[in-house]
């Protein structure tokens, strides 16, 4: 209602609708207001400091105090089982002590190829003029030194051998390249695909580079390549997805990435979605899709049963309710407590007890890493259940006392809304408390881009993304992305599609071996 303050009305009643009205819009512009600050505030924070968001030892300490403090102030209600983690303190409990830094120079690469120099005195040197004697050699002293050998680009000329008789004409056959008729043989094709895909270097300045030896190769030619290499290997692609599916849980998240569309004056923003299967079946599947909708990850995962681990995205909320679909949401601890480390710095008497607590989760995972799955789930229902029963109460004594909207309200809504999921990593030793794992495969997509900046076309997105899938899971297993790119570009034309399996990276290695 708009206000005159020269013509006041004198009706009471009015007058109060009136101050309702001015609290409620009052309301709403300060919940705004908070808004926009933690906005600005996590905008500084990123472009200023690390993005870090492991607490000190200190703040850990002040925040259990704070645990306790609230905690004594609540005796009179019946106190937590004695056998509780969280009043047993275990100092000596798990592999505390940190490896011994030994110090000094590590010793070079044993796998380089090494060439002695032997330095030697002159003639004139080996003879001691004070005794008149010649010297004799007593033994020797060495050290080692890295040196650089720049890369270089070599012409492989294929002469293939004809031979005649009187009837016939016979023409040796050279070894079938990864795309015929094309100056680029494997090992250039992996160059380019690790530079830009590992190294996340763009075409343009790997055009540079070639420019640099003498050699004039276009980022449009290049392109190209990636392009016919990611359509070679679609059997292989098609392949680490079916392993994918095998997994007991996958892990999955997704980032955005811009896209030059013809149709548009401006770059719209297509998605990549990475893919992220158990240890038993070590593979990164990413995929790329047009948008955010549900259909992306509906069609992608369409025939797998078992664990998906992600965030809360809304868009996978169908899938867990249609029992059909067979799948079953695990909750990421990561992403609960972001919300709690956001909300710190505007609440921070509410947000360090919650802090606490998931550190204490995190600290039954560190001693649970090493442990078997049965050893892990029965670890987690000792000590991990104790603590998620006394964060849980802890939420809702709090979520009536802070505003829904603000920081610390979403972060208790998050928690709470998505608790059974977030529970559980506590049923199944094999699952994981957070989907770090899979934060750690778009993080490359997100370095990559703020030097490539932007895919071409849609076509390109779906080239990275099978592309970047090989080189993610080499990253995995600890395969060398440019040894297996060559070796596999080089004979995966004339492999036999019934054990296409053998050739990714988790397989490759111990063939090569």
């Amino acid at each position: 209602m708009a206000i005159d303050s020269q013509h006041l009305p004198e009706d009471p009643q009015v007058l109060q609708k009136m101050v309702l009205d001015l609290m409620a819009q009052l309301d709403r512009e300060s919940a705004e207001r908070h808004k926009i600050e933690a906005m600005l505030r996590e905008l500084l924070d990123a472009r200023r400091n690390r993005k870090s968001e492991q607490l000190s030892v200190d703040q850990l300490a002040l925040f259990a105090a704070a645990w306790e403090a609230r905690q004594a102030a609540e005796e009179s209600k019946p106190t937590e089982d004695p056998k509780d983690p969280d009043n047993d303190a275990k100092p000596d409990a798990g592999p505390t002590t940190p490896k011994k830094n030994n110090g000094g120079r590590q010793p070079l690469a044993k796998h380089l190829k090494r060439e002695r120099i032997v330095h030697d005195l002159t003639d004139a040197e080996k003879h001691c003029e004070a005794c008149a004697q010649d010297l004799r050699p007593i033994g020797e002293e060495s050290s080692e030194r890295y040196e650089y050998i720049p890369a270089q680009l070599m012409v492989i000329e294929d002469v293939c051998k004809k031979y005649a008789c009187d009837c016939t004409v016979r023409t040796a056959t050279k070894p079938p390249q990864p795309i015929e008729k094309s100056t680029a043989g494997a090992s250039l094709l992996a160059q380019v695909i690790v530079a830009k895909t590992v190294d996340h270097l763009p075409l343009h300045r790997q055009e540079k580079i070639f420019e640099r030896h003498g050699v004039d190769i276009s980022r449009k030619t290049m392109g190209g390549w990636m392009g016919q290499c990611a359509d070679l290997l679609q059997p292989l692609y098609g392949s680490a997805k079916e392993t994918l599916f095998q997994s007991k849980v996958i892990g999955t998240d997704d980032t955005g990435v811009k896209v030059l569309d013809e149709k548009l004056p401006f770059a719209r923003t297509g998605r990549i979605w990475p893919y992220h299967g158990d240890q038993e079946h070590p593979v990164v599947v990413y995929d790329y899709t047009q948008t955010r909708e549900r259909a992306g990850p509906e069609k992608f995962l369409e025939g797998y049963r078992g664990y998906l681990q992600a965030d809360a995205y809304s868009g996978y909320d169908a899938f867990f309710k249609d029992p059909a679909r067979g799948l079953t949401e695990v909750g990421c601890w990561g992403h609960a407590r972001r919300y709690y480390y956001k909300a710190l710095d505007s609440d921070e008497p509410r947000m360090g007890p919650a802090l606490f607590l998931i550190a204490e989760l995190y600290k039954v995972e560190e001693r649970a890493r090493p442990l078997t799955a049965e050893e892990r789930l029965c670890l987690r229902q000792l000590e991990s259940r104790p603590i998620l029963d006394k964060l849980h109460h802890y939420l809702l004594e709090i979520k009536a006392e802070v505003l829904p909207k603000s920081p610390a309200g979403r972060a208790v809504h998050y928690t709470l809304k998505n608790w059974t999921a977030l529970n559980r990593y506590c049923e199944d030793g094999n699952l994981s408390i957070d989907n770090n794992a899979t934060e750690r495969d778009i993080r490359g997509v997100a370095v990559g881009r703020n030097n490539w900046m932007f895919f071409g076309s849609d076509q390109g997105g779906r080239t990275a993304a099978v592309l970047r899938s090989f080189t993610a899971s080499c990253q995995r297993v600890g395969v060398e992305p440019f040894a297996w790119f060559k070796d596999v570009l080089s004979r995966i034309a004339i492999h036999p599609i019934s054990r296409i399996a053998e050739l990714l990276p988790h397989n490759w290695q111990p063939i090569q071996a």
